[in-house]
């Protein structure tokens, strides 16, 4: 089993979770986070001044899957998240060691 934890701009939650029920994927947690990579935030003004936005506004998936369907949910994510802008973000993939579903006591990928 793997944990694909994906970085996304916060408009592109619907595109990705369409794509990600398309390959019947239904389960994942959305967190709201703020960071920053190698565009290193933007200016903005407010009132007349100008300030520095330093972490940008973004959305942390973490998408528990089979080892073989890796490959098709890091694609569906990256094709429905990008904008081909700076700032779309990143995607991860580490090890998940094990898995119970609470309600039944299912372990392993049966679990997810």
């Amino acid at each position: 089993m793997k944990l694909v934890i994906a970085i996304i701009k916060p408009s592109r939650i619907e595109n990705v979770r369409e794509a990600l029920s398309s390959l019947d994927v239904h389960g994942m947690t959305v967190t709201e986070v703020k960071g920053y990579g190698r565009q290193k935030g933007h200016s903005e003004i407010y009132r007349g001044a100008e300030y520095t936005v330093n972490f940008l506004p973004k959305l942390k998936l973490e998408i528990a899957v089979a080892d073989d369907r890796v490959d098709a949910v890091v694609t569906a994510v990256r094709d429905a998240a990008t904008t081909e802008k700076i700032g779309d973000g990143k995607i991860f993939v580490l090890d998940l060691l094990a898995a119970t579903r609470i309600r039944t006591g299912e372990t392993g990928p049966d679990a997810l």
